[in-house]
């Protein structure tokens, strides 16, 4: 069994990982820049090393990391989501220097975040995909004479994208001009790579995901699907497990093609399998995560499994405790991503020191979360500082326990999107069960909108916050 564990990320997910390895007697070595130095998962850890003054770079030096990860005595590295999660050269290093990788090996990782060789290895298998390009678009040419032969609207978006980046819908020629360029940047800036591809757009689908654990020994399951319609320009806001929009008949469906693409990729440790739903009930392959979710804590919630601990387990070179025919779901669970930011103020980030905060509680409430009273909120970093989870038997029952819950929960000192989840809870739409990505956008009224900050001025209000924050 590992023995020793170094979380190569922050906030909320790496307090998560922290708890995961106190429950199984492994020690805990947290990392920390000169911006998070009284951030909750250094307090949490066992062990914390600051990684120097950089806010950001600081979480990107995987060479760094996994030199600490040595010297530390650690055993293992769990890279968490977002930062490193997903680089394949982290992977790479941690083997290198027999450091046990939590996730799948490196030439796994860097096949599924291509979407262009994801795509391929899903057609070999036989999983449905959307209809595009079966390779990096060579220029803007090749791209409007692709989107003229499979019609709009299409997407474009970068082959090494992720997390909602990188992507631009084009209803017309006109808009495919103008956004090819865009993209091509977008995906240099945030990726890397300036490589982009081309698919058909599915108008209003519902985002459905499914969660996979699988070990070295052959043994692949799935844990159910989660809905992740609920989202804003492709960042997911609410997420629900199971989804109240499949029959039985699909959810095993979709469950076993899940299981189908992981085998034929080899994937070993947990994932996630990211599909389409269209108005015609036809579902189609979107990515693979191959990284813990920050919603992995509904599936959880679900059917009683700890991914994390699994995940620890599987690394560890352990078989998994569970058959497929041993994984039921009860009842249903919703996450709510608790961002610092202003929905009335067209999302602003709302960076600064929490006066007071209370976690809500009772029965069917677990709350993740990376802050405290007292604590300020950096401004270097994604803007979710918790995560609130609750769980009823029926969907009628979970939204009502969604809206006490919300209401307890307490956080003063900054602005942030609670009051705008009350709004979506009280939606006839939504408590239909019936809704697709296209929510947000088609309910305006639920958010009121201030005027709002002219460019310039939020400009100025963050590097306030940023002078600010230094200064502490």
């Amino acid at each position: 069994m590992i023995k020793k564990i170094l979380i190569a990320n922050r906030g909320e997910i790496a307090v998560r990982i922290v708890r995961a390895c106190s429950e199984l007697g492994i020690t805990s070595v947290a990392i920390y820049t000169d911006a998070d130095r009284h951030a909750l998962h250094v307090k949490k850890a066992d062990e914390s090393y600051n990684i120097g003054s950089d806010p950001v770079q600081g979480y990107l030096n995987a060479h760094n990391i996994v030199n600490l990860a040595v010297a530390s005595g650690c055993d293992a590295l769990h890279p968490g989501y977002g930062f490193l999660s997903e680089n394949p050269t982290l992977a790479e290093i941690c083997a290198r220097r027999g450091i046990q990788f939590i996730g799948p090996n490196a030439d796994v990782i860097r096949m599924m975040g291509d979407k262009i060789e994801a795509r391929k290895a899903m057609i070999k298998a036989g999983i449905p995909v959307i209809p595009g390009s079966e390779h990096n678009l060579e220029n803007v040419e090749e791209a409007r004479q692709l989107a003229n032969g499979i019609g709009y609207p299409v997407m474009l978006k970068a082959t090494n994208g992720g997390g909602g980046r990188g992507i631009r819908r084009c209803d017309s020629e006109a808009e495919l001009l103008k956004n090819y360029d865009r993209v091509v940047s977008e995906a240099g800036k945030a990726f890397g790579k300036p490589e982009v591809f081309l698919e058909k757009c599915v108008v209003h689908p519902k985002h459905i995901e499914v969660q996979v654990i699988a070990d070295n020994f052959g043994n692949t399951i799935h844990l159910f699907e989660r809905d992740c319609s609920i989202q804003r320009r492709n960042q997911k806001l609410i997420e629900i497990a199971p989804s109240p929009q499949l029959t039985e008949a699909q959810r095993l469906y979709i469950g076993k093609l899940a299981v189908q693409a992981s085998k034929a990729v080899g994937y070993v440790n947990a994932g996630t399998v990211e599909f389409l739903l269209d108005a015609d009930n036809q579902f189609y392959f979107m990515e693979m995560n191959t990284r813990l979710q920050v919603e992995h804590t509904i599936t959880e919630t679900i059917t009683g499994v700890d991914i994390v601990q699994e995940q620890i387990r599987i690394a560890s070179g352990l078989p998994l405790q569970y058959k497929q025919e041993d994984i039921q779901h009860r009842g249903y669970a919703m996450e709510f991503r608790i961002n610092a930011e202003d929905p009335k103020n067209n999302f602003l980030p709302s960076f600064g020191r929490i006066t007071r905060y209370y976690a809500p509680g009772g029965p069917g409430v677990r709350t993740d979360a990376a802050m405290y009273s007292g604590y300020v909120i950096p401004p270097y970093y994604d803007s979710m500082c918790a995560k609130l989870t609750v769980w009823n038997l029926s969907w009628e029952s979970v939204i009502e326990r969604g809206r006490r819950a919300l209401n307890d929960m307490t956080v003063f000192g900054v602005k942030t999107t609670i009051p705008y989840y009350l709004e979506i809870l009280g939606n006839a739409e939504f408590r239909s069960g019936r809704f697709n990505t296209s929510f947000v956008e088609s309910h305006p009224e639920l958010i009121n909108y201030d005027v709002g900050q002219p460019p310039e001025m939020l400009a100025a209000a963050i590097a306030a916050a940023i002078a600010s924050h230094n200064g502490l």
